[in-house]
């Protein structure tokens, strides 16, 4: 059975609705991350920190084969290496916020 166009609109707005939902939490819980990591007192150019961070979703991504079955725990490190990746890639800092 075919769906009308109507029908299909419908669905597409509604999942483009739930989208941007789903971009929001999850750009919420990164940025309450970043700031208890102290990202948000380093004085750095945008293209620096976004740089820092592509390298740290990359090592992430990377690290997903080598996953513990738990939710949420491919790429862990004890010692937080996350953070830790960031600020080294921060140093070089300019003086805007992100």
């Amino acid at each position: 059975m075919k769906k009308p166009s109507r029908q299909i609109r419908e669905e597409i707005a509604r999942l483009q609705d739930q989208l941007r939902q789903a971009e929001t939490r999850e750009a919420e819980r990164i940025g309450r991350i970043a700031l208890k990591a102290g990202v948000g007192e380093i004085e750095i150019e945008e293209t620096a920190l976004l740089s820092a961070f592509e390298e740290v979703a990359k090592r992430f991504r990377d690290d997903a084969g080598a996953s513990t079955g738990r939710k949420g725990g491919a790429g862990r490190q004890p010692n937080g290496g996350a953070s830790t990746t960031l600020a080294a890639g921060a140093a070089p800092g300019g003086d805007r916020e992100a």
